[in-house]
């Protein structure tokens, strides 16, 4: 129950409230559900349909350890699908409306008594509202569609604080190149000698502090004054897939401390002979990556435990990979922390909304229409306003994991919109990262990168001022049916018998439409994809995560020669 709480710091403690809880969906009959798990799961114990628009009704009473209420109690929702209303003991905590995947808290102190208490959260989600975004989900699904979720699909649980606590924090690291070597150093092929680390914290009330880093040379201790500290850090280890080194910290103010860590690294664009190119610490890197829609056989949204993250990314790695590209979804902390630890680079999509044109968005780009105008495309203001807010949002709550070095904006055409605006909004709150405007095509005039979707034929490459990726290709399918989600219809772009030959057929592609454009300017490929999703059996791994259809030791050679 402890967290974070060393002899000299007031306890923060956290009481879980996963689990089971009364449930109703759609004014039916009482039902028990097992929480984090969404209703149409297996592991929810519920497992069906919620309909095109589901209300559902949660109740949990639960009672507090002896102690447990300091001077503030949080109650943390993961994330819930779309909007909630939650009531403590009968008293409103607060109402969240902002969509799906974005966690909440609120201050339930007043409403929280000694002895028996009881949560009810009231859930309204609409799958026909577009201005929501809802990434891969839709009612009628099939083909690149899944099964649609709702309700609660990440932890719940209490935190109690004392009365000036901690409430966030943004780390910022600044690279500090030696001139005396060379006045343009940060321009050319080199790494750099130092940073400047700044954190920022956000409290409930101004206070001074302290932050403590751990490094391998010993400990490097700032004040904290005015919300932010700042120190320097010579001789970095700098963080990538190869050397994941993460420095470990903790900031004690008043009687809250809290722990947590930060990478050094930097991200930069540069013409290295005469090819643009997207550099990790200062060199060319390539970005060798798979797809990941984060979906799960028994949880759809949900891993039955955490660790099915770890095993997910480290399984990647042992494949050669070393970059995910979560496909319009955003995960819990935890993915994003085996990230971070293991060495995963993440490129995260923004999660779309807006209304879907099979023909507009998909056929018609896919055969020749690559470019068209996007300002007068998906002009509803609500619509607009709320991908907005899911984008600033989404960056400000993972920003500080340095595995994420990619943000894409856009995905086909997928409620795009003002691309170039949004570009330069993006750009103003995270300028540390490669911003891939528009996926696929619908190519924008403001970009870092030029993102392709390529597969029914060859890949070729035009000329580019900016850095390419290929940030789609592949789909070859394998259906293995004692490990498919369903028989009946199987989802590909190129279909293999067995495993044998998908394998010699990938290791073909990549010879053939990969390794030859390195050198002309290809900068990062995203094969789809990691895991199979429901129909889409396109993948390296089955839906179940039982069996890999490729051989470890042919994929890590492969990756061997995906260098520049």
């Amino acid at each position: 129950m402890e967290y974070l709480s060393p002899p000299s710091a007031k306890k923060r403690l956290l009481f879980p409230l996963n689990g089971k809880w009364s449930f109703r969906a759609n004014g039916g009959a009482n039902e028990k559900i097992t929480v984090p798990f969404p209703p149409e799961s297996l592991l929810s114990g519920i497992n069906r349909s919620m309909g095109k628009r589901a209300e559902l009704y949660y109740k949990k009473t639960f009672t507090l350890p002896e102690g447990f209420v300091k001077d503030r109690v949080l109650l943390h929702f993961g994330a819930v699908d779309q909007t909630a209303k939650i009531t403590v003991n009968g008293k409103s905590a607060g109402e969240h409306t902002a969509g799906g995947y974005a966690p909440f808290e609120f201050d339930v102190t007043e409403q929280i008594r000694t002895g028996e208490n009881t949560i009810e959260v009231y859930v309204t989600d609409d799958i026909s509202d577009k201005a929501f975004p809802y990434g891969k989900q839709r009612f009628d699904r099939g083909g690149m569609w899944y099964t649609p979720v709702s309700g609660i699909w990440q932890t719940v649980w209490l935190e109690s604080v004392p009365k000036s606590y901690i409430r966030s924090l943004r780390i910022e690291t600044t690279a500090i190149y030696d001139e005396s070597k060379d006045k343009n150093a940060k321009n050319i092929l080199s790494a750099p000698s130092a940073f400047m680390v700044s954190v920022k914290v956000a409290a409930s009330e101004p206070a001074d502090g302290l932050l403590t880093v751990s490094t391998p040379e010993g400990e490097l201790i700032a004040p904290l004054k005015g919300g932010m500290a700042e120190l320097k850090i010579d001789s970095p280890s700098l963080w990538s897939p190869e050397n994941p080194y993460l420095y470990e910290f903790n900031i004690t103010m008043g009687e809250d401390r809290i722990e947590s860590y930060f990478a050094l690294r930097t991200l930069d664009t540069k013409v290295v002979d005469g090819v643009p190119r997207l550099c990790l610490n200062g060199k060319p890197y390539f970005f060798h990556a798979l797809l990941d829609q984060g979906y799960f056989s028994d949880g759809i949204f949900t891993p039955a435990t955490p660790e099915c993250y770890d095993r997910d990314v480290l399984t990647a790695k042992s494949l050669g990979f070393n970059t995910l590209r979560k496909h319009i979804k955003t995960e819990p902390e935890h993915f994003y922390y085996c990230c971070d630890k293991y060495g995963m680079i993440v490129f995260q999509d923004m999660i779309n909304n807006g209304s879907y044109s099979f023909i507009f968005d998909t056929a018609l780009p896919t055969v020749f229409m690559k470019s068209f105008p996007d300002t007068m495309l998906h002009r509803d203001k609500r619509t607009r306003e709320m991908a907005i807010r899911s984008m600033v949002d989404t960056v400000n709550r993972l920003y500080n994991h340095p595995c994420i070095c990619y943000w894409t904006i856009f995905n086909e055409g997928w409620g795009q919109f003002n691309s170039s605006a949004m570009y330069d909004r993006l750009k103003a709150i995270d300028s540390t990262r490669f911003i891939d405007t528009a996926s696929g095509w619908f190519h924008p005039s403001r970009s870092d990168v030029e993102s392709l979707h390529v597969y029914f034929k060859a890949v070729k490459l035009k000329p580019s001022y900016n850095p390419i990726v290929l940030s789609e290709f592949g789909g070859y399918s394998c259906k293995l049916p004692d490990h498919s989600f369903n028989l009946s219809n199987t989802y590909g772009y190129k279909y293999f018998d067995n495993t044998e030959d998908l394998e010699n057929a990938l290791i073909r592609l990549y010879e053939r439409d990969v390794i030859p454009l390195i050198e002309h300017g290809l900068c990062g490929a995203v094969m789809t994809q990691l895991t199979d999703v429901e129909d889409e059996t396109n993948c390296l791994i089955t839906y179940d995560r039982r069996v890999i259809k490729v051989d470890k030791e042919r994929m890590t050679e492969l990756a061997k020669q995906l260098k520049i």
